[in-house]
């Protein structure tokens, strides 16, 4: 008998399907897979038969999910709730033990899933590596990793960024500088925010060896969510320029730095730019440009195949031989969360 029952709780188990989250739209279809995240007016679920969907979320009638997940009605504050529950079309029940609480979809700003210690820390990055070997007159080795990375926590945002590249051609050393970058933002509403930033730049082989930057000045988000972001700040900057020779400048200056990233086939390819235009306020060098472009593959959930361009220009009305006028093309591959 005990036997017995075993075999029809275990054929019960086979043929009862995981669980899984649903989405309900207005048109009557229905979606089921797992909620990844909604932000920016997109709700990002994740199916078996079709990938990463995003969807209107004024399409969306009602949803529920048995995740644990932090259900944001402003900017900055959150409730947690252990499971959504499907209500009355174009309404949620948050369902949190003996107090479930029904909110309007258009109510909520963005659904997370929570993070130990801090909650609504919302952290993705990039890792990139690119090889070059050439053999002909010349043996060319290139080598070039670097690294992005934010983290959102409320109304506070912050940035690091990093770059090493080296070149060897016929074992002579051709390239060898590396740059680092820290920036701050504070948001002053759900779009404006406040920089400050720092940058530090290291060549041992062009003629400028060392750029110390420190900025600080207002941006817009034009957008940020599962599917990209665009933001486009202005800043008030104070250059140190260190030369070869030994020379030293500084300068105060205005740029402006815009920051694109979009997904596109279901997150499958991305394309990306970002960079800083900027113009000296005092004599010395005039302008300044420092861009890059590429397109990213996703190859799986965390691996990825990149191609990318880079323009580095800092020139003069002068005339002055301190300048630097340098293009880079690469491919490579990356990790990305």
């Amino acid at each position: 008998m005990l036997s017995r029952t075993l075999l029809c709780l275990a054929v019960f188990s086979a043929s009862t399907p995981l669980l899984a989250d649903t989405v309900w739209l207005k048109n009557g279809d229905r979606l089921s897979g797992k909620i990844k995240v909604f932000d920016g007016g997109k709700l990002l679920i994740q199916t078996e038969y079709a990938g990463a969907v995003p969807i209107d979320w004024k399409q969306v009638k009602t949803l529920e999910s048995d995740q644990e997940l932090l259900v944001k009605q402003d900017a900055y504050t959150g409730e947690k709730a252990k499971s959504l529950l499907a209500a009355d079309e174009g309404r949620v029940t948050l369902a949190n033990g003996e107090a479930p609480k029904t909110v309007a979809l258009a109510s909520i700003q963005q659904i997370i899933k929570p993070k130990p210690v801090i909650e609504d820390l919302v952290w993705k990055g990039n890792v990139d590596v690119a090889l070059d070997y050439k053999r002909a007159d010349k043996d060319t080795d290139d080598y070039d990793i670097d690294f992005k990375t934010t983290a959102r926590h409320g109304a506070w945002r912050h940035h690091a960024e990093g770059e090493y590249n080296r070149e060897f051609q016929n074992d002579a050393v051709t390239a060898d500088n590396w740059t680092a970058e820290y920036a701050l933002d504070h948001f002053i509403d759900e779009k404006w925010y406040w920089q400050g930033r720092l940058t530090y730049n290291r060549d041992r082989v062009e003629d400028i060896s060392r750029q110390r930057t420190v900025g600080t000045g207002p941006g817009y988000q034009f957008w940020d969510d599962e599917l990209g972001a665009f933001s486009l700040g202005s800043l008030l900057n104070r250059t140190d320029y260190e030369y070869s020779d030994g020379k030293k400048d500084n300068f105060y200056s205005l740029a402006v730095k815009w920051d694109y990233n979009r997904y596109l086939m279901g997150k499958t390819v991305s394309i990306f730019t970002n960079g800083e235009l900027g113009k000296s306020l005092e004599g010395g060098s005039d302008y300044s440009l420092d861009s890059e472009v590429g397109l990213r593959y996703k190859v799986t959930e965390w691996a990825s195949l990149n191609l990318k361009a880079e323009k580095d220009l800092i020139g003069s009305s002068s005339g002055s031989d301190n300048s630097l006028n340098k293009t880079r093309y690469t491919m490579g591959f990356g990790v990305t969360w």
